[in-house]
């Protein structure tokens, strides 16, 4: 498998090309992933963070045949680049509003706010959209319907997990997005980050039972120490992931401890989380 070069135009398949940001970083990988969909009239997901060569880049691949960008949703990385694009060739946005937790691009303004199973009708291929929260309140994937290649955004990444950030970010919400993929005619996805991933069903299956893995452990922490807060938490629950990544992990942490006690399995206190 090549190494992801940011700039670099990949074409994936006849219809299907792919330019990577250059933002590669520790939440990021390689970078983020943009896809151009179709020939003479184009269909832009993603169009990353708001970095001059990235936006020439695209309008240099796509020329005046961009008709539709649409976004998985408004973290930093994937959405900003939107704004640029429409304003040099009116191509109008697609997606949903932003959530207001200070970790989105609040300016995102989409002309069609699409809900779960709308159509991108582009002509010579159709887009769907699912609304798949759970990373972001407002996350949607976009099926490229008779090839059933999924644009997953930050719901499904090669090679990591996502964070999973309350208040916006929901674990309960993302199994059960997850699970929504499982009952669908699905041949490989396109993540936001990183390569194409064939056997869509085994990495999706691959990630609910790691969150469920993960959750065993944060029930297993309690015999050490109970009640406990978060950051007593962190090392015993992620303490086969790098210090360096904990501040991360705390955020999807929390996540996992808001769903045990939507359970009934633990409870929040003045000293901290106790099962």
């Amino acid at each position: 498998m090549n190494a992801i070069v940011p700039g670099e135009l990949v074409t994936l398949n006849p219809m299907v090309r792919r330019i990577t940001a250059p933002n590669p970083g520790m939440m990021t990988g390689p970078g983020t992933n943009t896809y151009l969909i179709g020939g003479n009239e184009v269909a832009v997901i993603d169009p990353g963070p708001e970095i001059d060569s990235h936006r020439d880049t695209i309008l240099s691949a796509v020329g005046k045949r961009l008709r539709w960008i649409l976004c998985t949703h408004t973290h930093l990385d994937h959405s900003p680049g939107a704004r640029a694009l429409h304003a040099a060739t009116g191509a109008p946005v697609h997606g949903r509003s932003a959530p207001q937790d200070g970790r989105q691009d609040s300016g995102f303004a989409p002309q069609r706010v699409l809900d779960h199973g709308d159509i991108v009708d582009c002509g010579m291929f159709r887009l769907r959209a699912l609304h798949t929260p759970g990373h972001a309140s407002n996350h949607l994937c976009y099926l490229l319907e008779g090839h059933g290649l999924l644009f997953t955004g930050d719901h499904v990444m090669q090679g990591s997990t996502v964070v999973i950030s309350p208040p916006d970010g929901d674990m309960v919400a993302y199994l059960r997005s997850l699970n929504l993929l499982l009952g669908m005619d699905l041949k490989e996805i396109a993540p936001g980050h990183g390569h194409v991933i064939p056997g869509p069903h085994e990495e999706v299956r691959k990630i609910i039972a790691h969150r469920l893995q993960r959750e065993r452990k944060v029930i297993d922490a309690f015999a050490r120490r109970n009640p406990a807060t978060l950051d007593e938490l962190v090392p015993l629950v992620y303490d086969d992931v790098s210090p360096r990544l904990h501040q991360a992990a705390r955020r999807s942490l929390h996540a996992h401890l808001i769903k045990l006690a939507a359970d009934g399995r633990i409870a929040e206190t003045p000293e901290g989380w106790k099962s």
